[in-house]
């Protein structure tokens, strides 16, 4: 995609600019969510709509596409706002005239992309040195793509191959992420991590992480409900203070739903409780649905979720 790769400078005169230059980097600029740029006047967040969401209809069932998603987004749910995930078009992340396509049905739609989920690329802490750089470099051309579409950022895993102490996989896991968010602040791009299992579901482990990153540009996607360290063992972090730890450094909330009761609340979670932990971190951003659950079909899960973040979105205003 030469076109996306002319929007890179030459790494070495990147890192000729030092850390003076990261430092610069205007969180706004970077369409951060803590800046309200991205909210409405009247809402204190928007809500998006997290591809995953869908992946039984897409990548299951092979029902719909990715080009699909934000058709859907708009048409069944008035959702404005889009968040992929790269398994759904893994080998089109350098085809020029595919992400055209999927731009211009975006524009079409008035849908706005907003993130890149990247899974699948190799272990951004992975112990050995050369498959930890080769996974930072494979995650380059879905940083250029997300710049190409028109989104903020791209969503990375801190997997670490649970191999070493609690620190040492720390240091390794911010290594690659400094490395890749180099990368991405030449795009104006922020890379952000998701509590996604194993240490990363840590809350103060993944804090710990971002502050031993100590980049602007790289920051957290709290989800709601990843908080599963083993699920062999079914040992969970208390998903409140996991996510009052990760929201300083949050860019993006993941609003992970699966059952919901009588009233529309969703049983594992306190919602209300949840955003008021957003709302006090002072995020101004995209919340993003991403249902998960089995009892209800995706469409009718979507619709809930995005009933359930309008009330408490209203109650806490």
């Amino acid at each position: 995609m030469s076109d996306l790769m002319n929007q890179s400078v030459n790494r070495r005169s990147f890192l000729k600019q030092s850390t003076l230059a990261l430092a610069g980097l205007s969180l706004g600029s970077m369409a951060g969510c803590q800046t309200g740029a991205s909210s409405s006047k009247k809402n204190w967040f928007d809500i998006s709509l997290a591809e995953w969401s869908l992946h039984v209809a897409i990548r299951d069932e092979k029902r719909l596409t990715n080009l699909d998603f934000p058709k859907i987004a708009r048409r069944e749910f008035n959702i404005g706002a889009v968040e992929y995930v790269n398994q759904m078009f893994m080998d089109k992340a350098k085809d020029t005239a595919y992400l055209t396509e999927l731009k211009n049905i975006c524009n079409g739609e008035g849908v706005r992309s907003v993130l890149i989920m990247c899974d699948r690329e190799g272990n951004l802490g992975d112990p050995d040195t050369k498959k930890r750089q080769t996974a930072v470099s494979n995650h380059h051309k879905w940083a250029e793509a997300a710049k190409f579409l028109g989104c903020h950022s791209i969503r990375v895993n801190a997997a670490t191959g649970n191999v070493g102490s609690y620190e040492e996989q720390q240091k390794r896991a911010a290594d690659g992420l400094r490395k890749l968010s180099e990368f991405t602040a030449t795009l104006g791009l922020n890379t952000i991590v998701e509590n996604h299992g194993g240490l990363s579901s840590n809350g103060a482990w993944l804090s710990g992480v971002m502050k031993l990153v100590g980049l602007p540009n790289c920051g957290t996607l709290p989800d709601f409900g990843n908080f599963y360290i083993d699920r062999v063992k079914n040992e969970q972090y208390d998903r409140y203070k996991g996510v009052t730890e990760l929201m300083p450094f949050a860019k993006g909330v993941s609003a992970k739903t699966h059952d919901f009761d009588a009233q529309g609340n969703e049983v594992n979670t306190d919602y209300l409780r949840m955003m008021k932990i957003v709302k006090a971190a002072g995020y101004r951003g995209f919340v993003g649905i991403e249902y998960e659950g089995k009892t209800l079909g995706e469409f009718d899960g979507i619709r809930k979720t995005k009933a359930l973040l309008e009330k408490v979105r209203a109650e806490i205003a």
